[in-house]
């Protein structure tokens, strides 16, 4: 236990001189005691800031020296192009051979994650806690539990990081405690003491009766009794985590110090937990109310006065008006970034549905946010595929589809993860992945995913997405030495077809879901205006297929426009689609590197896209003189390609095969050196990327080469043969036989979640 929560009275051991523990170098802004600062401490209702100048750190909480970041851009705009990656700790990589993932073992693999083209990786807690919620029961806020390492360790692991140019977020759980931390163990046991008004208690359980119950499957009701104190505490998740009370100043005060204690270890930002619960209101649902802004604005500006460059991540699972208030405005900022939750089950409504009609809708109801703010993505995470922001017709279908077995559900959602889910669908993986990396914000890829890594829907509640990453065929996986597997955190998958994918499998395959997201991954660094140009839905002919743009200013110099479509049919679709204001202007492929037709003078392209099929098509900035001029020349992006020339009929068929892409979709980024038939190049056996050992990656910390993302695609291997796709995909995940199963068939997937 840190000394920061012992009940009071208790003294609090001296910190170590110069070590982790040590005072902070000069000059370093530091917190101020509670008691000392009490008059200034920003309340709910308002109040005057805590001056800057205040330096003495909170009793026993070690001051920890700032952190240098000596291998990140100085750009404070990174979170707007960055990918972001969640690690689960204890399930990453264990580095001393007792079966749980650490700090250690997170080091050990951040290459690969530099290799794959992460730019900040999100940690989820790791404080001593009892786990009754995956470690979202915090029971000390400033330590670190001893099966994941030391402080020293953490501190290494942010500047390792770093020196990769990763930056490094984690999770701070405002809203609740557990029911072992000390500050509730002092509150229940004292009711007149400093800590007695920490939490939220009643005489009874009749208040705030408007407010829901969030795990309707294992609560009936908001309060618990607690024998102890004879009184009633509020909780708005599991009943051992009681909520923090945030009409006392001194919990503001004692929150506000513990994300100054991890702000000094270097980290680049907090994804703030739950936050729309912090108040509550008689009347009221208890959710977005307006106290619990002025807390978290409270947040930001103690953290832009004193550690400036850091971001806020808001985990709000509400609808997209009411999370942009998390936003702020420009003149009282709140978060930096919000993750927009409601867009997430509608892509999978969409895929199943085969219309883009969910997404368009979503996304229409998603207010404009301010310009410093930016929406997080994700496909998967954690947690369940939470269905809370769908309509009830929406939620039956989406249990129907994605899971008929009661296993695999949880509280009001689904506990799969991406691949099963998807029916191990490689086309239908990579659209999901395409239309995170394209639509408005920063995604955020869940581990183990960018392998197609399955689930154990017979562990209990979330659980089953939590196992530990599959890195090679050593035993348990490459993951642990541990030789009982019983001493593991969780058991390794045993599910055919997903039991042996692993990270050096998916290596040793050029053309493997794990060399797709990286490429793709890439691709988006390449072309920043994914992440911070301007977006805008375009009218198709076809509610079945997705077309938005992304642009920059048009007086940026090195701006960019794209146009990307999806199809979110399971058959082609020919589809029109109107951007009148790029009339005449080229288009090229930027996956493929071709040409593709230029939009025809009325503001019209026509293009015939595959089943699950999607492009990213690169505008012209500029209109050329004529379209007519256009007609027979070659493009100048690559003066040896034998490319066809521009179609200026503006319709894209199969004549020249747009559609039908390489085994993983998209052509390696490789310079062409001759040319082929439809431009297409064949590269000589040298230049082919080949296998690659797992050991010799982490030995040779740059692995292969950066993508040349501006580079024509040259393919792997032949062009696959018609219906070729899918049975491709099952060896990729290593399923037996030669016959690929029906892609919707529900039965052989639950066979092999099972």
């Amino acid at each position: 236990m840190s000394a920061a929560q012992l009940p009071p009275g208790s003294e609090a051991p001296a910190a170590a001189p110069g070590g982790a523990f040590g005072q902070p170098a000069a000059g370093v802004p530091v917190a101020a005691p509670v008691a000392a600062q009490m008059s200034a401490i920003p309340t709910p209702s308002g109040g005057i800031p805590m001056p800057l100048a205040v330096a003495p750190p909170i009793p026993g909480v070690p001051a920890l020296p700032a952190q240098a970041r000596p291998g990140l851009s100085p750009d404070s705009e990174w979170f707007r192009t960055a990918v972001f990656y969640e690690a689960l700790l204890r399930s990453f990589a264990d580095s001393d051979g007792d079966g749980v993932g650490d700090l250690r073992g997170l080091i050990s693999r951040l290459d690969y994650l530099a290799w794959l083209g992460v730019d900040c990786v999100w940690i989820p807690p790791f404080y001593p806690s009892p786990v009754r919620d995956g470690g979202y029961d915090i029971s000390d806020y400033t330590a670190i539990d001893p099966r994941y390492g030391t402080m020293e360790d953490f501190r290494e692991l942010v500047h390792q990081a770093h020196q990769r140019g990763i930056r490094i977020i984690i999770d701070m759980v405002v809203n609740h405690t557990s029911d072992a931390h000390p500050w509730f163990q002092a509150s229940r046991s004292d009711p007149e003491g400093p800590y007695g008004d920490f939490y939220v208690w009643a005489d009874d359980d009749s208040g705030y009766d408007d407010a829901r119950i969030i795990f309707v499957d294992t609560e009936e009701s908001n309060w618990a009794y607690d024998v102890e104190r004879g009184q009633f505490y509020w909780h708005r998740f599991f009943s051992h985590q009681p909520d923090l009370n945030y009409r006392n100043p001194a919990v503001i005060e004692a929150i506000h110090d513990v994300i100054r204690f991890w702000a000094r270890t270097g980290v680049d930002g907090f994804r703030l937990d739950a936050i729309p619960y912090l108040t509550e209101s008689e009347g009221t649902n208890c959710e977005n109310l307006a106290g619990t802004h002025e807390i978290i604005a409270g947040i930001r500006q103690m953290l832009d006065r004193e550690f400036p460059g850091t971001i806020t991540l808001a985990e709000a699972n509400q609808w997209p008006e009411d999370v942009v208030e998390y936003f702020g405005t420009e003149e009282a900022p709140e978060c930096t970034m919000c993750f927009h939750f409601p867009v997430m089950p509608r892509i999978f409504y969409a895929l199943r549905q085969g219309s883009a009609e969910a997404i368009r809708w979503v996304l229409e109801k998603t207010p404009d946010i301010p310009a410093h703010g930016q929406w997080g993505t994700f496909l998967r995470n954690h947690d369940e595929l939470t269905l809370e922001m769908v309509t009830d017709a929406e939620r039956d279908q989406m249990y129907a589809w994605y899971a008929p077995e009661e296993r695999m559900r949880a509280n009001i959602g689904i506990r799969r993860r991406l691949a099963p889910l998807l029916d191990a669908s490689r086309a239908e993986v990579e659209l999901a992945y395409a239309l995170l990396l394209s639509l408005p914000g920063s995604p955020c890829l869940y581990y183990g995913d960018e392998i197609g890594m399955g689930e154990n829907i017979w562990l209990e509640d979330r659980d089953a997405v939590r196992t530990p990453m599959q890195w090679d065929d050593s035993p348990n996986m490459g993951f642990s030495t541990v030789v009982d597997p019983g001493a593991l955190t969780l058991p390794l998958i045993q599910a055919p077809g997903y039991a042996h994918l692993t990270v050096a499998t998916e290596m040793a395959r050029p053309d493997s879901l794990l060399h797709f997201t990286r490429r793709i991954l890439h691709l988006r660094r390449a072309h920043p205006v994914l992440g911070r140009g301007g977006f805008l839905l375009r009218p198709t002919s076809d509610d079945a297929v997705l077309a938005h743009t992304r642009c920059d200013d048009p007086s940026a110099p090195e701006g960019e426009s794209l146009l990307c479509v999806a199809n979110l049919s399971a058959t082609p679709r020919s589809v029109t689609i109107e951007v009148p204001e790029l009339a005449g202007r080229r288009t090229i492929d930027l996956f493929g590197g071709c040409p593709f037709p230029s939009i025809d003078e009325h503001g019209r392209l026509t293009l015939t896209l595959g089943a699950r099929g999607y492009y990213w098509l690169s505008v012209d900035r500029d209109t050329p003189e004529s379209v007519e001029n256009a007609e027979g020349t070659e493009h100048s992006g690559d003066s040896q390609s034998s490319a066809p020339p521009a179609d200026t009929t503006s319709t894209h068929t199969a004549q020249n095969r747009p559609t039908e892409r390489m085994p993983d979709a998209h052509r390696f980024h490789l310079r062409s050196q001759g040319s082929t038939e439809r431009g297409v190049d064949r590269a000589p056996a040298a230049q082919r990327p080949g296998p690659v050992d797992l050991a010799q990656r982490h030995r040779d910390p740059g692995g292969p080469g950066p993508v040349d993302a501006s580079a024509p695609l040259v393919p792997a291997q032949r062009r696959r043969r018609p219906g070729a796709g899918l049975l491709a995909h099952h060896r990729l995940l290593g399923t037996r036989g030669g016959r690929a199963r029906p892609r919707h068939s529900r039965t052989a997937g639950r066979q092999r979640a099972r």
